[in-house]
């Protein structure tokens, strides 16, 4: 039995493997939907000036319409 679930204003972030890739790649990558509209949604962590504070820099990105 599958459940339909309603992903309008949602999405994931999944932690990605930069093994063998750039250092600049980010450090999560996934997708998000915003008012019926997917993008891909990509995530570092940083530090603050100061160094007290972490926070994630985003970057959103329009998916391709197939």
């Amino acid at each position: 039995m599958s459940k339909e679930y309603d992903n309008t204003n949602r999405g994931v972030l999944f932690k990605n493997d930069k093994e063998g890739g750039n250092p600049n790649w980010p450090d999560y990558r996934g997708n998000i939907d915003v008012g019926g509209a997917e993008f891909w949604l990509d995530a570092w962590i940083k530090k603050s000036k100061d160094g007290t504070k972490t926070f994630m820099s985003l970057s959103v990105k329009p998916k391709p319409k197939p």
